[in-house]
């Protein structure tokens, strides 16, 4: 038969029933239980004061500690977790010093156990190591590159898809707009970047993905309507690499946080959508930390562009030695007396410049743009 294993509270309770049957001394059960008189004694204390409970083994931390966070401290993280859901304890521990002083704010360790303490931490996936990947552009001054790109669509209350127009500049991070549109067309989105302009002035260049309108893969360079639109405005337009949006990493997830404020869950219809956006960008902007940042704000490292929007585009003046060539409705452009060749009709009415380099070869442009 084997042994029996059993646990101190269990000795603890046998050894309070022995000893209430009254046939046993003191001294009998401190040798039968291998256990000292005082120790006996405190039993049989403990239980006549407190019963069963009394047996139970107490905590021996002290009840007051000189490093403990202050009680007002713990509840502003709590309130600041309760308002933003999708924080880390990184940027929790920057917005405490708009309320406290530096000597009273504790580590940013300590702000994870108190969220860790209150059931606020979700446990992360452990991902597996992959070879780092930088991003193709990476600017170095504000208004160098901006980002663009259309978010997934999602499913609003009215069974209507909202598409999420979003444009960024990649060095700030400061977030221009997030507007909502039926879906992803030419006019709306020049409307915007019209707009965008006007306010925040604009970039050498703006860094998009090859889906529509921004790029087509098929087309000439990628270029598209609102390409040769930028070309006009002196911005040059460039593009990730097809199927690698982590090329444009910092844009992608700012566009996982829009997401999981904005759409989970969406609003009923694209008016009350706009609203949460609009409250998105605000937040984004002023009040949430950016570790590439430094812990600070979007708004705080933003400068605007010193390349003011023209309401009116010049027209182009190719150098003397280029062929100047109209595109036709069709795209094409007539070459010789009786040849068309097509180019693109993105480029329908406007004029570009053909210069021979030999042997029948031509570079075309469009403007200064190869």
């Amino acid at each position: 038969m084997p042994w029996k294993d059993t646990t101190a509270m269990e000795q603890k309770v046998e050894f309070i029933c022995e000893w209430n049957t009254g046939r046993y001394t003191i001294t009998e059960l401190c040798q039968a239980f291998g256990i000292s008189r005082p120790t006996a004694y405190r039993l049989i204390r403990n239980y006549e004061n407190y019963g069963i409970e009394g047996l139970l083994e107490k905590s021996t931390a002290p009840r007051n500690h000189p490093n403990k966070t202050k009680k007002e401290i713990e509840d502003k993280v709590l309130e600041l977790k309760g308002k933003y859901k999708h924080w880390g304890a990184k940027k929790l521990h920057k917005l405490l010093y708009n309320d406290f002083d530096a000597s009273v704010i504790p580590t940013i360790l300590t702000v994870h156990n108190i969220l860790l303490r209150n059931g606020l931490v979700c446990p992360q996936k452990r991902l597996r190591r992959v070879k780092p990947i930088h991003p193709i552009y990476d600017p170095k001054e504000c208004n160098e590159v901006w980002s663009a790109d259309y978010k997934g669509k999602f499913l609003m209350g009215n069974k209507k898809y909202c598409h999420a127009l979003t444009i960024a500049d990649s060095k700030s991070r400061y977030l221009f707009t997030a507007k909502g549109h039926y879906g992803e067309k030419f006019k709306p989105v020049k409307e915007e970047f019209t707009r965008v302009f006007r306010k925040y002035g604009m970039p050498k260049q703006i860094h998009t993905d090859n889906g529509a309108p921004f790029g087509a893969v098929a087309a000439i360079q990628r270029f598209t309507r609102l390409s040769y639109w930028f070309i006009d405005l002196g911005i040059l337009p460039v593009y990730s690499d097809p199927a690698h949006p982590e090329q444009n990493g910092r844009h992608e997830r700012m566009h996982r946080d829009l997401k999981a404020s904005c759409a989970l869950p969406s609003s009923f219809d694209l008016k009350s959508q706009q609203r949460k956006l609009n409250s998105f960008v605000r937040e984004y902007n002023q009040v949430r930390p950016h570790e590439a940042l430094d812990m600070e704000t979007p708004a705080k490292v933003h400068k605007h562009s010193n390349n003011v929007f023209p309401e009116r585009i010049r027209a182009w003046d190719y150098p003397g030695n280029m062929k100047v060539l109209k595109v036709t409705k069709n795209g094409s452009v007539r070459w010789g007396a009786y040849w068309w060749v097509y180019i693109s009709a993105s480029l329908m009415d406007k004029h570009i410049g053909a210069e021979e380099v030999g042997n029948g070869v031509w570079k075309v442009f469009y403007r200064n743009v190869f």
